[in-house]
């Protein structure tokens, strides 16, 4: 069985209804416009019938036309975040560790968790808010380039992939599961099923984390 080591590891965290539980970056932002409704038949789209990442970007650009970043700053702030990240990302840096999000969801939300204290934000490449501009299919991600993403990383912060955790929450996150050692399901669906090192069911980042620890203990 692989050991992780007690400081050096790299923490992967997803977004949609991992840190954010029960929602989505997506939906919050929908949220702010009045767009609750579309956004959840979307979203029923994509988890249901096979929607690709990119189509689904591309159809939530439309549904944002008049998107301000004023929205983007509500739908951050009031987005049901769990308890415990910003000290959860403290203590693994006080170990020595890492610590990244890596999301589908735009990259003009993701990265306002750099602000948290993560050493990395992943996103979706998406235009400026205001759009002025049409989405770059190539720049939206699925879930094989998370595997890509956290192997750069991996190399970026000079930590064995073998050193690797990773939280998620759904099927985006199944094959990045299926390569790490450490895996937590948070608040998870089926497709983690059988996946996950530990499973978690809760509010509170630190109870997740507290598994990991005992594991490395």
């Amino acid at each position: 069985m692989t050991t992780l080591s007690a400081g050096r590891r790299l923490h992967l965290f997803d977004l949609d209804g991992t840190l954010i539980r029960g929602s989505a970056a997506a939906v919050e932002i929908s949220r702010q416009l009045g767009l609750s409704e579309e956004i959840a038949r979307l979203e029923r789209d994509f988890l249901g019938r096979g929607l690709r990442p990119d189509e689904f970007a591309v159809r939530a650009h439309a549904l944002w036309a008049e998107l301000t970043p004023e929205q983007v700053t509500a739908a951050f702030e009031q987005a049901p975040w769990l308890t415990g990240i910003r000290e959860v990302w403290a203590d693994i840096h006080a170990e020595g560790g890492r610590c990244a999000v890596i999301s589908l969801s735009p990259d003009f939300f993701v990265e306002r968790l750099l602000d948290w204290g993560v050493d990395a934000a992943h996103g979706s490449r998406w235009p400026a808010v205001p759009f002025t501009a049409p989405i770059h299919r190539p720049g939206i991600l699925d879930a094989a380039a998370k595997v890509r993403i956290a192997a750069e990383l991996c190399r970026r912060f000079g930590i064995d992939p073998a050193d690797c955790v990773a939280y998620g929450d759904s099927m985006s996150d199944a094959e990045l599961f299926a390569i790490v050692p450490e895996t937590v399901a948070v608040n998870a669906d089926h497709h983690l099923a059988g996946l996950a090192r530990h499973s978690y069911t809760g509010g509170d980042l630190r109870e997740a984390y507290a598994m990991v620890r005992k594991g490395a203990a």
